[in-house]
């Protein structure tokens, strides 16, 4: 019998806090393996598993502990299940911050919203916007092609401005996004 995908019901479930420095390593994996599956199919498949290979995962964990020190502002959906394996505690995270762009458009940037892909559809990645940008003015970034985050940001009316830039990480295109205070 397979798994039912969790619904709307099960995303309002979910806690939602404040990444603290204890979570660092869930919300490094959930980092991880969000990328894995939201981004397979949109990234040549080499650079992809090289980008998010496990070894030499202390040092992934690492700088999330250190950005949480440092005061980055990461939200974490925590797994309702209980039990589950440090791979599968963190379900989701959204961060946000200062405009990071010389041009920036807005002050607020929301650097990510992942979700890891059995939760896609919940509602649980509208949670978690809420929760980091409200209903302000923002901007953000997105790997071009990504059609599920775009229409993801359209439906909370965020806009391409006609801004690009060649991502190095991933090696694919960025666009950026705003919309108005809401």
């Amino acid at each position: 019998m397979v798994a039912a995908r969790p619904g709307r019901a099960d995303a309002a479930r979910v806690e939602i806090r404040r990444a603290e420095i204890a979570d660092a390593e869930a919300g490094a994996w959930c980092h991880l393996l969000c990328w894995q599956e939201a981004y397979a199919g949109l990234l040549d498949p080499r650079r992809l598993q090289e980008k998010t290979d496990p070894t030499g995962f202390g040092r992934r964990t690492e700088r999330w502990a250190g950005a949480i020190e440092a005061g980055v502002v990461r939200w974490l959906a925590f797994n309702p299940g209980l039990d589950v394996p440090i791979q599968d505690r963190v379900i989701g995270f959204s961060s946000p911050g200062p405009g990071r762009d010389d041009d920036a458009p807005t002050p607020l940037e929301l650097y990510s919203v992942y979700v890891r892909k059995a939760w896609w559809g919940s509602g649980l990645g509208q949670r978690l916007l809420d929760v980091a940008i409200g209903k302000e003015a923002a901007s953000l970034w997105l790997l071009e092609g990504n059609e599920r985050a775009l229409a993801f940001y359209r439906r909370n009316g965020f806009v391409a401005d006609g801004a690009r830039v060649d991502e190095e990480f991933f090696g694919v295109p960025e666009l950026r996004m705003v919309r108005p205070a809401q």
